[in-house]
């Protein structure tokens, strides 16, 4: 499988962006995704993730209310919708693939480069 996010940019702090990651193959849709991100001197940090389906999703607390995780399965591909984005929400941000939806980095069995997000005060 293989991962390409879009979206990031620059905002100022209260604004929103949209990432999205679209996927390579046929079985996206066995793969529930993950969003993680990482900011400068910082390691990899769980933001959310959606189950295989879309039902079911799961947040980081310090994103809850703020970011909602979707997909499409029949484009391949996983969004994040981030409102009231915060400067500590400054990062590079990455999608990520797993068998089992959950917030452990290290079940992720592929990632995505990254798209840089900055969000000034």
């Amino acid at each position: 499988v293989q991962l390409v996010e879009s979206g990031g940019g620059s905002v100022q702090a209260g604004g929103s962006l949209r990432l999205s990651c679209t996927a390579s193959g046929r079985t996206f849709s066995s793969y529930a995704m993950g969003w993680f991100r990482q900011a400068p001197g910082g390691e990899r940090e769980f933001v959310a993730v959606i189950s295989t389906s879309g039902s079911s999703g799961l947040y980081a607390d310090s994103v809850k209310g703020r970011f909602t995780i979707s997909r499409d399965n029949a484009k391949n591909t996983v969004y994040l919708q981030m409102n009231s984005l915060r400067p500590e929400d400054t990062a590079v941000y990455y999608c990520g693939a797993t068998r089992e939806a959950t917030w452990a980095l290290e079940s992720y069995n592929f990632w995505g480069q990254g798209t840089q997000v900055t969000v000034s005060s």
